[in-house]
């Protein structure tokens, strides 16, 4: 299942950032609100803003959004642990 987002051109054009950039910017900026409002686990997030788990662990240092640690997160850090 793939989700295409409609964003109006005067909303596109509003975001103050370099056209290149605005993509990518929002898919982050998406994973972050989704991941702090529980609704996306930390590996999802990290995948729907294409980034690694230690960037994207230090995104939401920066933002100052606690680190939600669960079992599907104990799973994924003891499955990287034996190199899978």
């Amino acid at each position: 299942m793939s989700v295409q987002l409609h964003i109006p051109d005067s909303v596109a054009r509003a975001i103050r950032l370099p056209e290149e950039r605005i993509a990518q910017e929002l898919l982050e900026e998406l994973a972050i609100a989704l991941y702090a409002q529980g609704i996306l686990s930390f590996g999802k997030a990290r995948e729907l803003a294409g980034m690694g788990k230690f960037e994207f662990g230090q995104l939401l240092g920066k933002r100052g959004i606690p680190r939600h640690y669960g079992r599907e997160e104990l799973e994924d850090d003891l499955k990287y642990a034996r190199g899978k």
